[in-house]
């Protein structure tokens, strides 16, 4: 237990990161739950843009928007990591930044539809100032990584005010404003570690990694189920849409599976592959949410109320269950697995983007995925928790 100070305040000082039994907290869990709301938001708006034929907007709009959920998000859960002591004001400062991410949310539609980024850039400002008084806060008692809590925060304040600027820009000149903005954003924890790393803990962070994952796969069984229940009140043939429910399903299974078969605490240990393993889950989330978006598609398609039709429309949902199945591989799977696993899930990962060229929607995707998930049952160790040779 820390000691607690004037105003009953713990002092804010760096986690063990060998410390035993750590789990996320209820905080944590509680946090989480907003960007449940952020992410299903981000991707009702890209199947509306898909549906209405706007491809390339929606897809670059939902790339831009969800860069803000995902990095609201993996900015506060590495911070909980090395410094949670969970006292008042530190609840009170993850609540402002929750309450950030509620009203990023209402930015998303204005952004996909007038490219209005002006309420979620400033939803975006408050969840980041927040962080930075938690950085400022943590400087205080954290002995070695003192330089990089203050170079965070003073990196992040930058940012922000360059970001408020942005917003006087349009047209080309904001565009490139975003993209300069966003490298300088994923350059601040590059920085800042490499001149006093963090401690954070292998299994609490992979743990929060692996519940988010869980997040955006229940959106996207939660996403798929209502627009198939909408679906089958207009179809007059169910059938195809009964089938897409249940392979959406075991489509979903298949993506946890895999997700969840490699030791992942492993692969973070050093700067290099903590930042890999950290920035690389951006296309993971990212694409298990779009899929509910592909879904919801496809389902469009068969009730005749898409613009895009077979086979483009296809590739909503088999390219994000790609980028996936080879983001798993490449930061998780392929540093631990055997020269069978390393051939099947990447081969597997490539070959959904065949399924749009057969005229049975999903199936194929489908048993691609079971045999994938077949051959890491077979090539699994028996201690769960070792890596295969």
């Amino acid at each position: 237990m820390h000691t607690t100070h004037r105003f009953r305040l713990s002092p804010m000082v760096p986690r063990d990161p060998g410390e035993e039994g750590r789990t996320a907290s209820s905080l944590e869990l509680f946090f989480d739950l907003v960007f449940v709301v952020a992410v299903s938001v981000a991707s009702v708006q890209l199947h509306h843009a898909l549906t209405e034929g706007h491809v390339e907007h929606g897809v670059t709009m939902y790339a831009v928007v969800f860069f803000s959920i995902w990095w609201a998000w993996m900015n506060f859960t590495w911070f909980a990591t090395s410094f949670d002591n969970d006292d008042w004001l530190y609840r009170l400062m993850t609540f402002l930044q929750m309450g950030g991410v509620l009203v990023l949310a209402c930015g998303i539609g204005p952004a996909f539809e007038h490219e209005d980024f002006s309420i979620l850039v400033y939803a975006y400002i408050v969840m980041r100032l927040a962080l930075v008084g938690q950085w400022l806060r943590a400087s205080h008692n954290a002995g070695p990584a003192r330089r990089a809590t203050l170079l965070y925060a003073g990196g992040i304040t930058i940012v922000q005010i360059l970001w408020l600027a942005s917003l006087a820009l349009d047209g080309t000149a904001f565009t490139v404003a975003l993209i300069v903005l966003i490298f300088a954003e994923i350059s601040v924890p590059v920085i800042a570690e490499k001149t006093g790393s963090t401690p954070w803990h292998p299994h609490h962070i992979t743990e929060r990694y692996g519940l988010f994952t869980l997040i955006v796969l229940g959106e996207s069984l939660l996403g798929s189920s209502n627009a198939i229940l909408e679906g089958l009140h207009d179809a007059e043939e169910r059938g195809p849409l009964i089938g897409v429910a249940i392979l959406t399903f075991v489509a979903t299974a298949a993506v946890w599976w895999i997700y969840f078969w490699p030791p992942h605490h492993r692969a973070i240990g050093s700067l290099r592959n903590s930042v890999l393993y950290g920035y690389g889950h951006y296309f993971i989330f990212a694409g298990a949410a779009a899929f509910s978006a592909g879904i919801e598609l496809e389902i469009d398609v068969l009730t005749g109320h898409s613009e895009l039709h077979h086979p483009e429309a296809s590739f909503a949902y088999t390219v994000p269950l790609a980028v996936v199945i080879l983001g798993v591989w490449l930061l998780a799977i392929r540093p631990f697995a055997d020269r069978i696993v390393n051939i099947v899930v990447p081969v597997g990962g490539l070959l959904v983007l065949i399924d749009p060229l057969i005229p049975v929607p999903f199936a194929l995707t489908v048993v691609i995925l079971v045999v994938v998930v077949a051959i890491l049952v077979w090539r699994r160790p028996l201690d769960q928790s070792s890596a295969r040779d």
